[in-house]
């Protein structure tokens, strides 16, 4: 395998050869760092506190180097076995590797370092989606964050299942192995999936934008295609209400056609307040207003009262009495417990103010036969 013009050859191409293997660590080692000093400053700039320990620095700065140290080995220590006087007798002159090096080794590393810098990009874009997803503070911040970091680690695997089997896919081609087949039997296979599994596969698309778009959460009062009741769980896949009775419902979300949300950012509690036609319509609303005023006042009650009492006006003129519309803007699903302090503070105030509200009575006719 080795020439035998120079005594002791062996030896120098072990000598040499650690020598190329130092001086391809240390080109790989600097370039790293420069790498990570780039970094750094970008990050700098975003105003990040990062250092050269941090994750998103430490990950990119090991890959770069161990790419380097691949690429810069053979180039290294080829040249120098050579200059021992040693002729290595495989095909693998240093002319013929630097060519291969240069022209599909480095086509390689470009779509090696293509695919890794997308994936970074998707996982930083998976970031943000999640937390874009749990951005506001409520009571239900645990099972958004929760649903958050299931979307950012579907859409990080997909993505990076994808690139990996392009980029592999690429690499294959450039060493020239045949791809047909495995494209053949991978459009196939994808075939049989699309038809045996198109419906499952709508019912994850719709629960993607279903819990990106925030139109429902846990612990919402909702009507799913007719049916009303209160959200249990939000799955990828699924929506599970139950409805006033206590009976489960389970809808595939792709089959959700008509959703109407309840509670969604805030709620409202509307009434017809009914008083007697002698009263003075402006004095009635005027009390209402005061008791509105009041209510938004309490120190148990301000958290859960949005807005103040809207006085909409006269709803109706029945037969025995004037309906005043009026409407109270509330955190959802409190609604109810505000409406209930409401009317129990009208009432009192009313008899103050000598606001007359009408009951029910039957008229008795007493005429002579």
């Amino acid at each position: 395998m080795f020439s035998q013009e120079m005594p002791g050859g062996f030896w120098w191409a072990v000598l040499w050869a650690v020598a190329g293997v130092g001086v391809a660590y240390v080109a790989a080692t600097l370039t790293a760092r420069l790498v990570a000093v780039a970094l750094l400053a970008l990050a700098r700039r975003r105003e990040r506190a990062m250092s050269v320990h941090d994750p998103d620095i430490r990950r990119p700065t090991r890959v770069i180097r161990w790419t380097a140290f691949v690429v810069l080995l053979p180039v290294v220590c080829l040249p120098a076995i050579r200059l021992a006087g040693i002729d290595l007798r495989v095909g693998l002159s240093p002319e013929a590797v630097s060519g291969w090096l240069f022209g599909s080794g480095l086509r390689i590393v470009v779509i090696l370092m293509a695919s890794y810098v997308l994936v970074r990009i998707v996982g930083e874009a998976s970031r943000q989606l999640e937390a874009h997803v749990s951005r506001a503070v409520g009571p239900d911040l645990a099972d958004r964050t929760k649903r958050a970091r299931t979307l950012g680690g579907l859409v990080r695997n997909a993505a990076t299942s994808l690139v990996v089997s392009l980029a592999t896919l690429m690499s294959l081609r450039e060493v020239h192995v045949d791809i047909t087949p495995i494209l053949t039997g991978a459009g196939i296979l994808g075939l049989a999936v699309g038809f045996g599994g198109q419906t499952f596969v709508r019912d994850l698309i719709s629960g993607f934008f279903l819990i990106v778009e925030n139109q429902i959460r846990v612990g919402d009062v909702a009507i799913i295609n007719g049916t009303g009741g209160t959200i249990e769980q939000i799955n990828l896949r699924t929506v599970v209400l139950r409805d006033g009775d206590g009976t489960i419902h389970v809808f595939p979300s792709g089959a959700i056609a008509q959703l109407a949300n309840r509670s969604k950012d805030f709620s409202y509690y509307t009434t017809d307040v009914a008083v007697s036609y002698r009263n003075d319509l402006d004095r009635v609303m005027a009390t209402l207003r005061q008791v509105g005023d009041e209510l938004a006042a309490d120190a148990q009650l301000q958290p859960l009262i949005l807005a103040p009492l809207e006085i909409l006006g006269v709803e109706a003129l029945r037969e025995s009495q004037v309906a005043i519309r009026v409407r109270i803007k509330t955190r959802p699903l409190k609604q109810a417990d505000v409406g209930r302090e409401l009317l129990r503070r009208i009432k009192p105030a009313f008899e103050a103010a000598d606001i007359e509200i009408p009951s029910p009575h039957q008229p008795i006719n007493l005429g002579r036969r």
